[in-house]
């Protein structure tokens, strides 16, 4: 009898009816003989009662008199709730379920309240429970330190807790359920063209996901790949296929996606670029990112040349950022209102000639880049926040991404 893994984020358990369309896919696993694990994000989006936004809105967020500490333990509640009342609907439907906290579940982390790191998978109990259950029913998020002080474990946290439980499990793999069909090939709301990726490689989500895409948190699939565990990426209501998302071996059996060299266009919004020159290249480079890194600010997108650093921060910070390096003597030029334009697959691989038609495809709609650096899977691109649709339509073309088969 296998253990599968199925997440259910915040849109997908709002509401009674979004809550019963969920449960019929875990019928639809238990009818299978599978024992099902369920992972919960807390119920809705900011406004809603239960909603982690509307939790911490009651102690007024960043200026809150409450510890980080306190926070965390105030917006735990969000998914005990969820995952209590989603265990209750499948009881009333004929199911043995039963609803844990992140620490009944077995999961162990450091005590960095708001952003803790899981140390320690402890599942006895759980698998124990599972012997006489049909679902297990999570709070995803969560976990406790040590004494039991309740953490959470930053955005996307529910992501990341069904990646590790299905880790500790040996899940056969993980479906993870949301307000979307799939992965999509680029922003459908910058290309109408785009359509779903059918299947997909760790390396190239990890990499959609950290250069904008929203579908999925990266944590969350470094972890399946660790312990090779497929991950489905499907739409709570649509029923359809979704994304698949697997080992690069596991993906070439379908021999029609192996010539792909570009999987997805992915965009980050809302970035700087500071570049500051010295002929003092050792003392430039060890100034400038310690007096970042004390700052807090995080940095990005790096080239370092020999008498000057290109790199960018968030906007919000930049004028910080510009200060603190004024302070010691520089004169940084500052461009404001970036997106850095990321085209993704790992079929680019020693191909030649995909970054000269990254190039190629932007000078022709007369798009000036600021920047550029790639890998083995990425060529990343910086432009002006204005060009940002028109550049991410214009490479969702020139690869042919509006050709990628929508079903299997």
């Amino acid at each position: 009898m296998a253990v599968i893994v199925q997440k259910f984020g915040g849109t997908s358990v709002r509401d009674e009816e979004s809550r019963k369309a969920a449960s019929k896919h875990v019928t639809n696993a238990v009818k299978n003989g599978d024992k099902v694990v369920v992972v919960v994000s807390a119920m809705g989006r900011k406004g809603d009662p239960y909603a982690t936004d509307t939790l911490l809105s009651l102690v007024n967020k960043e200026q809150a008199a409450s510890s980080q500490r306190e926070q965390d333990l105030l917006i735990s509640c969000g998914e005990v709730i969820s995952a209590v009342i989603f265990a209750d609907l499948l009881r009333s439907q004929g199911w043995q379920a039963m609803a844990f906290t992140g620490a009944q579940a077995g999961f162990k982390t450091n005590e960095a309240f708001g952003r803790a790191q899981i140390l320690d998978m402890e599942c006895e109990h759980l698998q124990n429970m599972l012997q006489d259950l049909d679902v297990a029913v999570v709070a995803g998020f969560q976990g406790a330190g040590a004494g039991g002080e309740i953490t959470t474990l930053g955005r996307g946290g529910s992501d990341t807790s069904a990646a590790a439980l299905a880790a500790a499990l040996s899940a056969a793999y993980v479906d993870i359920f949301t307000d979307v069909d799939g992965v999509m090939t680029a922003d459908p709301g910058m290309v109408k063209e785009a359509s779903i990726i059918e299947s997909v490689t760790y390396e190239e989500i990890c990499n959609m996901a950290y250069q904008g895409a929203k579908v999925i948190h990266p944590r969350a699939v470094e972890i399946a790949r660790q312990a090779d565990i497929p991950i489905r990426i499907r739409s709570t209501i649509s029923g359809r296929p979704g994304t698949f998302i697997s080992s690069r071996k596991e993906k070439e059996i379908d021999s029609g996606l192996q010539d792909r060299h570009v999987t997805g266009i992915a965009h980050m919004s809302g970035l700087s670029q500071i570049t500051v020159r010295s002929k003092d290249y050792l003392t430039l480079q060890d100034t400038v990112f310690q007096e970042m890194a004390q700052a807090g600010i995080s940095v990005d997108f790096i080239n370092i040349q020999p008498t000057a650093i290109v790199y960018t921060v968030p906007d919000e910070r930049a004028g910080e950022a510009v200060r603190l390096l004024k302070d010691k003597g520089y004169e940084p030029e500052w461009l404001s209102h970036c997106t850095k334009v990321s085209a993704v697959g790992a079929g680019m691989t020693g191909v030649p000639g995909v970054a000269a038609k990254v190039v190629a495809a932007l000078t022709k709609e007369n798009i000036q880049i600021y920047q550029s650096a790639d890998s083995h899977t990425t060529i990343w691109v910086l432009v002006k926040k204005e060009d940002e649709q028109k550049a991410v339509a214009a490479l969702h073309h020139t690869f042919q991404l509006e050709q990628v088969r929508r079903s299997r």
